[in-house]
């Protein structure tokens, strides 16, 4: 009797650092985690570079990425969902 795991879609909620590249954003993800010593709340940031099929995301946006397979040598994210636009400043 083996019993088959589905696997697990790894999904990662970040703000865009850069959109300059073509069908490319850079995705900049939050993780907070406790201070060994201090138990203190840290913050520590992770850049992932995530596939833009369509160019929709901008810098500012918060959007929705999920673990896919090798695009590039540093792309390993695509785009799922543009979550928040960034506010228009004038």
């Amino acid at each position: 009797m083996a019993t088959e795991k589905t696997p697990r879609i790894v999904q990662k909620i970040g703000l865009v650092k850069s959109d300059r590249m073509d069908k490319s954003i850079v995705v900049k993800v939050e993780r907070r985690l406790m201070h060994p010593l201090y138990k203190k709340i840290i913050k520590r940031y992770t850049t992932l570079v995530a596939h833009d099929e369509n160019n929709d995301a901008k810098m500012g946006d918060t959007v929705e990425i999920a673990f896919a397979r090798p695009l590039s040598k540093r792309k390993r994210w695509r785009l799922v969902r543009v979550l928040e636009r960034a506010g228009v400043e004038a």
